[in-house]
């Protein structure tokens, strides 16, 4: 599933993220969701999150649901 619905990504769920200087190159950082940073209920590139160990970015693929 992709990242872009707010109502599909809460804190503690597995994502795969893409940080600002990977934008380029797509690579994929993988992490826990500690909290949701984009308020809006959609957004087309991807909700933008911060991870557990404080790397933010837009989640590209969700990758273990609850």
């Amino acid at each position: 599933m992709d990242g872009k619905n707010r109502k599909d990504i809460y804190p503690g769920l597995e994502v795969d993220i893409i940080l600002k200087k990977d934008q380029r190159s797509g690579k994929l950082t993988r992490g826990i969701v500690a909290n949701l940073l984009t308020s809006a209920p959609f957004h087309s590139r991807g909700i933008k999150v911060r991870l557990e160990d404080g790397q933010v970015g837009r989640v590209a693929e969700i990758v273990d649901e609850l």
